[in-house]
């Protein structure tokens, strides 16, 4: 059997026209099915289309029906997107407003910190500490309610260029006030203050007395704080007396008692560097103490300012006697006693006080009392002179006259019993 009559395994190619005839009718087909497929998809992205019954066949065209349908779904779809466009805009306005509000808020804390307005009110003591900063300060005040924040209160500072001007201190503040207010009252002199003035030549326990009653605080809190650590220079030997510097003194409410020491010390230091008083001591040949024992016996015998750098020449011309003369000064010897007087009676001069000069050479152990700039100033450079007598003939007056004179000083001493019958 030949090959060409035996039966093929594929059917045979349709002819050309069929095949013409297929194509067209997928083309359309395949056009309808896309722009359906576009329109479904449309639909589903913009919310869903509505139900249109059951599926339409093919067809090789659309009918006017279904083209109708298409622009009316395409006006839809447009419509539906410039809505979302819109929502979409307003969101976006809605989000960075907020946003753009809330930033400027927090910029706003920021830059602007809070302040309390007006005067306020109450009443609290603020005490600034010695070298505290302006921002030390600031939190101290935000702390205690005063102002609002510390911030408002260092950039109030600056606007009145008043960093440098704040003092230690006591101030009473108001509760709740402004910011610039509150630096108006931090000014010095609205510093809450007790003045307290110490008189030159005053024994130590009067001026403890004298503090007690300005400050309100005892006796015995002035007693137990002269024997801790006051600044007290090596020479005083840990002694307070004669170093208790007399001057007007204003202290804070809460200041202690040691606080309060310590700073007449520290203007006894001050005044002792000013006057060179270690190398003018020894130029003399004495210690610092012993000038400042002078001292004070200079204080206590003068009647006046112009009297001292005499009397200091009366202790120096003594001490310098070969064999040396008793100094015999009755404030020593009542200082020993712890009595008061401008004479002393015989039997006040049997005692047996190291301080009792009537029977022990040189200078008592030490000061007798707290001398004044001008007492250390004269023992320091006392007057020229060969006196080695003197006597307050006139106390109520404060006329002292002197005498190198054994002779002389006894009826100097008869005009001092005369005016004082």
């Amino acid at each position: 059997m030949s090959r060409a009559a035996e039966p093929s395994d594929q059917s045979d190619p349709p002819p050309p026209s069929v095949l013409l005839s297929r194509l067209t009718r997928s083309g359309s087909d395949r056009e309808i099915g896309l722009r359906t497929m576009n329109d479904l998809d449309m639909d589903s992205l913009l919310g869903g289309a509505e139900d249109e019954g059951p599926s339409r066949r093919r067809s090789r065209a659309p009918s006017r029906r279904q083209q109708a349908r298409g622009r009316k779904r395409r006006r839809r779809t447009r419509r539906k997107g410039a809505a979302a466009s819109i929502i979409a805009v307003v969101v976006i306005v809605g989000i960075l407003g907020g946003g753009g509000y809330l930033a400027y808020n927090w910029v706003r804390g920021v830059m602007i910190p809070k302040d309390y307005t007006g005067q306020g009110t109450g009443e609290v003591t603020i005490e600034i500490a010695e070298g505290a900063s302006a921002g030390e300060v600031a939190q101290t005040l935000e702390e205690q309610g005063v102002v609002a924040s510390a911030r408002a209160f260092v950039n109030a500072v600056d606007a009145a260029g008043k960093g440098a001007s704040l003092q230690p201190g006591s101030y009473v503040m108001r509760k709740q006030m402004s910011a610039a207010a509150a630096v108006i009252l931090l000014d010095p002199e609205h510093q809450v203050l007790r003045k307290v003035t110490i008189p030159e030549g005053n024994r130590l326990s009067k001026i403890f007395t004298t503090l007690a009653t300005a400050t309100g605080k005892s006796v015995d809190e002035f007693k137990e704080a002269a024997r801790g650590d006051l600044g007290l220079p090596e020479y005083a030997k840990g002694k307070l007396e004669g170093y208790a510097f007399p001057a007007t003194y204003q202290f804070p409410p809460n200041i202690s008692a040691s606080q309060i020491l310590t700073r007449m010390v520290d203007r006894f230091n001050e005044t002792a560097a000013k006057d060179d008083l270690e190398a003018e001591a020894g130029k003399r040949g004495f210690s610092p103490h012993d000038i400042m024992t002078i001292a004070s016996i200079v204080q206590a015998e003068s009647g006046s300012q112009d009297d001292m750098p005499k009397v200091a020449r009366v202790i120096y011309n003594r001490l310098a006697l070969k064999p040396p003369m008793l100094l015999q000064m009755d404030s020593t010897l009542m200082y020993g006693l712890n009595k008061y007087g401008i004479a002393a009676t015989n039997a006040e001069t049997q005692s047996n006080s190291k301080y009792n000069t009537y029977k022990f050479h040189g200078l008592p152990p030490g000061p007798i009392s707290n001398p004044g700039d001008h007492a250390i100033q004269a023992a320091l450079h006392p007057a020229k002179g060969d006196w080695i007598y003197f006597v307050t003939t006139d106390p109520a007056k404060g006329i002292t006259k002197f005498t190198a004179s054994e002779d002389e000083f006894w009826k100097l001493r008869d005009e001092f019993n005369r005016n004082n019958q």
